[in-house]
């Protein structure tokens, strides 16, 4: 698939894995707020990192969707999570269902260890931006 931004490596630099430094977007832009791993009646079906990460992940598309937005057209991802080891402790099966979910485009990312989440039984919680091309 070819890419619909510009994705953005000083010369130099290594390339990222797994995210992009920067990502350059034209188009109309969508923010979802902070997105959990409940399911669409705000129940948590799964108690870890990785089950979480999953419904979290189906629930951007589901907003995205809203706006005919689709995994391509994120350029940013923040995730806030509440176990900095048990997230790296689970990077191969987070890689696998990041992949299985949005597929091989790694948009600019940043993960954040925080203390808790304003939903006490969630462990993730994902802010996408996504850039829908302009026709």
């Amino acid at each position: 698939m070819t890419s619909i931004h510009k994705f953005l490596n000083p010369e130099g630099w290594l390339p990222a894995k797994g995210y992009a430094n920067g990502i350059l977007a034209e188009g109309r832009t969508v923010y979802t707020g902070g997105l959990v791993g409940w399911n669409g009646q705000q129940v948590f079906e799964s108690t870890d990192l990785v089950g979480q990460l999953e419904q979290t992940l189906r629930n951007i598309l589901a907003v995205l969707s809203e706006a005919d937005a689709r995994a391509e057209h994120i350029v940013r991802l923040t995730w806030y999570i509440t176990d900095k080891q048990e997230y790296l402790s689970s990077l191969k099966e987070i890689g696998a269902v990041y992949r299985n979910i949005i597929g091989r485009h790694f948009p600019a990312m940043a993960v954040v260890e925080v203390s808790s989440l304003m939903e006490d039984a969630a462990k993730i919680e994902i802010e996408a931006t996504a850039v829908i091309p302009n026709e």
